[in-house]
């Protein structure tokens, strides 16, 4: 990034101001991230608390999800209109609110309200806060700041799901919001309190509201067909045609208007920036990568092969101990060459995908447990080398703008990867069912002989029932591995784009 030398930096931003932003910011960015998978167990308990349906019900993480995604590419104009300090206290104190009134919401309709509130509030909070640490600290620090801000962004989301379990077994699902409120109004004084006193003096932005709502609706739509597609059956469905078509249109709309336009709502030059085209494109498949193994494994591990929430929480945890423990060491292997440290992290990465995809449903939880550890450590060396060279040559001013789209892209691939991911599980299970059952007959001489058929019984209806339970099971774990598949090819296509950024002025001094 092209910032300020230490000495010309802001004379009231003392190494105590420094340490104390960071906190702050780390602690915002820890609780958005939380908030984010942290209703996918509680869902049943809602559920039945607002007497809904499954279709229903899915509208409070669909809404949230639009939300987010709609909103996140805001935060470089609300920023240059309102100023950042202004921008980013308001989003964490509305984010708060809107956090404690989804645990007191008494209808559907409020809930799935006030989750809208939460994601729209919440969404500028990470693109800002990456911008307002970058702005704090100099360029030689950028690295061990973007380090430990990284463990925020990616390890909340793993605190989710176990605090929701827990909150909601312990009292009720009410509680998996209640208690991150105190959380959210401790970061928000804090941001208060810490950030430095005046911003620079927002400046007159014009707002781009022909490319805002043709952007807005593309993402929307492309947020409803991932996650309702599955549900829909894709294309078969008149509605994810109906949202395709109309996203299509507004795509192309948004596309020739930030062509054509002298203020575009997203700045098209950005992209001749030769490291932010490439990092863009790399965090997209970063975010396919980050959270799908999380959404993956749970089910299949507790539906299939027998584990119980307890043993897949601990799992998860090794996740969470790599990524700290990656994030520390990327902030300092960075130093030396950025594109060094992130091959080192997709390499590890892609090692993980051909471990996956050599499991079975015997695999045991020391594997589990290495494999996630080391899905963690890979997460967090490419997260920060990733960031600094994006942002290598990104002008100041231009940060919140350009941010605001890292993270969306990042949330964008992260979505759709794991609706195909899912897709591809659903497909395949249905068609191998299909190939399997196929050789279970009076004619296949095969299960005749005693060694092969050993205790099943394919001479009674029970016999044949628990049969077709086992082939359900091994065609799900073809489903599961060539999902796994997916995630390693994902895995070795950043490397060529890694090796066309350029090392940047990063690693100067």
């Amino acid at each position: 990034m092209v910032s300020a030398p230490e000495d010309e930096m802001d004379p009231r931003l003392t190494p105590l101001r420094r340490i104390v932003i960071l906190c702050v910011i780390i602690l915002a960015t820890t609780l958005y991230g939380t908030t984010i998978l942290v209703v996918s167990t509680i869902l049943p308990q809602m559920r039945g608390a607002f007497s809904a349906t499954a279709d229903e019900i899915s509208w409070v993480m669909t809404f949230n999800i639009l939300a987010t995604a709609i909103m996140t590419p805001t935060a470089g104009w609300l920023s240059a209109r309102f100023g950042t300090r202004r921008v980013m206290v308001i989003s964490l104190a509305g984010f708060t609110f809107s956090t404690f009134m989804c645990g007191y919401a008494t209808s559907l309709e409020g809930i799935v309200f006030w989750r809208i509130m939460q994601g729209a509030f919440g969404a500028p909070t990470t693109p800002l806060a990456q911008s307002i640490m970058m702005a704090s600290f100099p360029r030689r620090q950028h690295s061990m700041v973007l380090g430990i801000f990284g463990f925020g962004v990616v390890v909340g989301p793993i605190i989710g799901p176990p605090l929701g379990g827990h909150m909601s077994e312990m009292m009720t699902w009410r509680w998996a919001f209640y208690a991150l409120v105190p959380v959210g109004i401790a970061a928000t004084v804090g941001l208060w309190l810490a950030l430095l006193p005046d911003d620079k003096k927002p400046r007159k932005a014009h707002l781009d509201w022909t490319g805002f709502l043709a952007l807005s609706v593309a993402i929307g739509c492309v947020q409803l067909i991932l996650s309702r597609g599955q549900r829909l059956d894709w294309y078969d469905s008149p509605e994810i045609m109906i949202e395709t078509l109309i996203g299509l249109v507004a795509f192309w709309i948004f596309t020739a208007h930030s062509l054509t336009t002298k203020t575009p709502f997203l700045n098209p030059r950005h992209l001749l920036n030769r490291n932010y085209s490439l990092g863009i494109l790399i965090v997209t498949i970063y975010g396919m990568l980050n959270f799908t193994p999380m959404v993956l494994l749970p089910p299949l591990l507790r539906e299939f092969a027998g584990f119980p929430d307890s043993v897949i929480g601990f799992i998860i945890a090794g996740r969470g101990v790599g990524g700290s423990i990656g994030f520390l060491v990327a902030g300092f292997s960075s130093r030396i060459d950025p594109r060094l440290s992130m091959m080192v992290g997709f390499g590890m990465l892609f090692t993980a995908g051909i471990w996956l995809m050599n499991i079975d449903l015997n695999v045991t939880v020391g594997s589990l447990v290495a494999n996630a550890f080391l899905q963690g450590l890979a997460i967090g060396a490419c997260w920060v080398p990733l960031t600094l060279l994006t942002f290598a040559n990104v002008k100041p001013e231009d940060m919140p703008e350009t941010t605001a789209v890292y993270h969306l892209l990042r949330n964008l691939g992260s979505s759709f990867f794991i609706s195909i991911s899912v897709a591809e599980i659903v497909r395949s299970t249905s068609a191998n069912y299909a190939r399997l059952s196929e050789m279970v007959n009076p004619f296949n001489k095969i299960l005749t002989l005693p060694e092969v058929i050993g205790s099943w019984d394919v001479e009674t209806v029970a016999g044949l029932a628990r049969v077709g339970n086992e082939i359900n099971r091994q065609s799900a774990m073809i489903g599961y591995l060539n999902a796994f598949g997916m995630f390693t090819a994902a895995c070795a296509c950043t490397i060529p784009l890694i090796l066309l950024m350029q090392r940047g002025p990063v690693a100067s001094k």
